[in-house]
């Protein structure tokens, strides 16, 4: 993009007076006002040139480079010069044999100045007024854009990246397969986020710093560099970032060159992790810009894990999954659907499979079908809210529909909440929990082989996070099921200690075995794991490891007596030499360990084996569903790694929706633990944290081996060793 000189320039080669960038930006305004821009020429004259940027000894090795294409003649390489203003760009590169060029500027003054400047030396030029973000051109009919500042002109802070997507968007039509944006540009982080953004899926990359001659070579802060972007066959093509940065160094150009370094490790980091991961969730912006193809035309068997939400245009987010039907799905009724799956089926083989998932496109009949997966940081709002969260969401992805795209209506289905029949079974109002709702329900039947459909369920919830469920417990009362009658709930019915309904609670087994080198030890010389849990819940966490666990001496410690009055009477929660209780505060508990004296000495308390926090927030505005706040707080975190053995584990259960807070969960602990591990739960938004008070590193050849371990150990316990086992595999160092 042109510009002209004001009387105090900070530097022009030949030894002219220096430009004064400042008094440019003044004179002009807002780069984006097509008056400011006519006012601005008209003032200048066409004869007074400027070259932002770069003048043409720097660019002409790379330019003419980049415009050779092979079979092609120079006069034959078709180029747009987007925003062209009076700068000689579109003159040099005519001359050097480039003659097919259209220069366009939605400024008429500057468009009939270069126009009467070049109509006879340079007459295969053409010029036209045109706006650079709403071209008026066919698809894919030039070989080349050249961009001279153009982008830069459209991404004032202020006015957001909206003209700047226009106009890339209008770019990538322009271009046929193989052509080539090439952008100078000062490479700024916002402007070289968005470039990374647009172009990265189904382009080729390369950045190239330009070198700088008199008068830029004295002012490294004017660097400027050349994107260039080439149009691949491939849609989805991912490929790498290819960088030519010569001499450019954080040593000579400081935190410029610091903050370019940084976002281009970021860029390739992101790069890989697209080339890489197949089964990773994809954003309604990553789909736009061609990550699975061409998202508005189906395509069939096409299925995309993803997830919906928008800062502004959205209250919450959701786990989705797009699926394009397959050829065999029968006749349609819909050209597309939506089918809302509530949190307490989000577990079902039905709609976790992807087998059960195309069960449900074909009795859908959409011929595109967008499956929501509810959690508890939405489901416990109304269906119509939900609705109407997700509408603007889910038309963003709705195929085209010919010349009826208006009319298009969307239709939502949703699953039931799976349960056949469910009976109240206990209330009770705490002043510190508020309402305890005790339930039994059965379950509707869904995947024939399931080994314990027909069976009833004992759950325990609050009403505070009324669609969260505490606690989930299998009864030994089961029904034929292929009676049509249902049965009666009763709250006599026996709690099996011996089954665990709640995926989390597996994957804290799981990491028991896996990592805790204690239960071999007890076992070998006779003594017993002390084992702390901090929140009863239903008591059957606890219970289940007393029973199958017998090297564990358990503690469990609850601040609401009234908690486990109801794990007691309605979850069959007992007390032996091997389980107790405290109701007390479990942050006061665990200090007083961590501050107690080294063991033989007078008083002191016996150090912690095992510590596992389970314990809900009441509070959910800090982004945690669980645990409460205070208990990944660092004091918290150094108090519990003081109350551990030597070889002590630390488990916590972390249930948020909340990126920024995980990460925030994670670095508290990292500042306290070296070895952190993670599972995170398919399907759903818990992640169980492990972290050994040792400092002395895991590999992952010892993962591999304690996995063999705890299969062997799984095998001797048929009823849960199997679903301990195969989540043990999904145990991952947290890097």
């Amino acid at each position: 993009m042109g510009k002209k000189k004001s009387k105090q320039q900070r530097g022009i080669a030949n030894g002219e007076e220096k430009i004064n960038q400042e008094e440019i930006l003044k004179t002009l305004g807002d780069f984006t006002d097509k008056d400011n821009w006519d006012k601005f020429f008209t003032l200048r004259g066409s004869d007074d040139n400027f070259e932002w940027y770069a003048e043409w000894p720097q660019l002409r090795s790379l330019l003419t480079d980049n415009l050779s294409f092979p079979e092609k003649h120079p006069e034959g390489v078709t180029i747009l010069v987007p925003g062209c203003g009076n700068s000689k760009l579109s003159e040099q590169l005519y001359d050097a044999g480039f003659q097919s060029i259209t220069n366009i500027d939605f400024s008429k003054v500057v468009i009939m100045d270069m126009l009467r400047r070049n109509v006879r030396e340079r007459p295969a030029m053409k010029w036209r007024v045109m706006d650079m973000t709403e071209l008026q051109f066919d698809g894919e009919s030039f070989n080349a854009v050249v961009d001279k500042g153009g982008l830069d002109a459209l991404m004032e802070p202020k006015l957001g990246s909206g003209l700047g997507i226009l106009y890339l968007s209008e770019v990538k039509r322009v271009l046929e397969i193989g052509g080539k944006f090439i952008c100078l540009t000062l490479a700024e982080s916002h402007v070289l986020d968005l470039l990374f953004h647009e172009f990265r899926f189904g382009w080729k990359m390369s950045l190239h710093a330009i070198s700088q001659g008199p008068p830029y070579g004295t002012t490294p802060e004017l660097q400027t560099f050349v994107v260039v972007a080439e149009k691949d066959s491939s849609p989805t093509l991912v490929s790498d970032l290819s960088l030519f940065l010569g001499g450019y160094s954080i040593e000579r150009h400081g935190n410029q060159a610091r903050k370019l370094y940084e976002m281009l490790e970021k860029e390739r980091h992101t790069r890989t992790k697209y080339s890489n991961n197949s089964d990773m969730s994809y954003t309604i912006e990553d789909l736009r810009l061609g990550a699975k193809g061409n998202i508005s035309m189906l395509q069939p068997g096409r299925r995309i894990k993803l997830v919906l939400g928008e800062p502004g245009v959205s209250n919450f987010f959701y786990n989705c999954m797009l699926l394009d039907a397959k050829p065999d799905s029968g006749q349609f009724v819909y050209h597309y659907g939506v089918f809302i799956v509530p949190q307490l089926r989000a577990h079902d083989w039905l709609y976790t499979s992807e087998e059960g998932q195309w069960l449900i496109v074909v009795s859908a009949k959409a011929a595109r079908l967008c499956m929501v997966f509810l959690d508890s940081s939405n489901s416990v709002f109304p269906m119509q809210s939900i609705q109407s969260d997700l509408s603007p969401l889910v038309k963003q992805l709705a195929p085209n529909y010919g010349d009826n795209d208006n009319d298009l209506q969307i239709p939502f289905m949703a699953a039931g909440d799976g349960i056949k029949k469910r009976d109240i079974v206990y209330q009770v109002e705490s002043d510190l929990t508020g309402l305890i709702i005790v339930d039994d329900v059965i379950y509707e039947a869904i995947n024939k082989d399931d080994p314990y459909k027909g069976h009833k369920y004992r759950r325990l919830t609050f009403e505070r996070s009324e669609n969260l469920v505490q606690s989930e417990a299998l009864l030994s009362s089961k029904f034929d099921s292929h009676s049509s009658r249902t049965p009666a709930l009763s709250s006599e019915a026996e709690v099996i200690h011996n089954h665990l309904a709640s995926p989390y609670h597996n994957g804290i087994i799981s990491g028991i075995l896996l990592i805790s080198s204690h239960l071999s030890t007890a076992t070998s010389f006779g003594g017993l794991v002390k084992t702390a849990v901090l929140g009863l819940g239903a008591g059957l966490l606890p219970m289940f490891m007393k029973k199958n666990l017998p090297t564990l001496q358990i503690e469990v410690i609850e601040l609401d007596p009234v908690v486990l009055d109801v794990a007691r009477d309605f979850f069959g929660f007992k007390v032996d030499e091997r389980l107790k209780v405290h109701v007390t505060d479990g942050i006061k508990f665990i200090k007083e360990i961590a501050d107690s004296k080294v063991e033989g000495e007078e008083k002191s308390l016996r150090k912690i084996d095992i510590l596992i926090v389970d314990v809900d927030s009441s509070d959910t505005s800090s982004g945690l569903t669980c645990p409460e706040a205070d208990f990944v707080e660092e004091y918290f975190l150094l108090a519990a790694k003081e109350s551990l053995s030597e070889q002590g584990l630390f488990i916590i259960n972390l249930v948020s929706r909340s990126s920024t807070m995980k990460d925030a969960v994670y670095s508290r602990l990292k500042k306290v633990f070296s070895n952190i591990f993670c599972l995170k739960i398919e399907e759903d938004v818990n992640e169980v944290l492990f972290a050994l008070k040792t400092d002395f590193a895991i590999e992952e050849q010892q993962l591999s081996e304690a996995r063999n371990a705890v299969a062997r150990y799984s095998e001797e316990a048929k009823e849960w060793g199997e679903k301990v086992a195969d989540q043990s595999k999904s145990i991952e160092l947290l890097s």
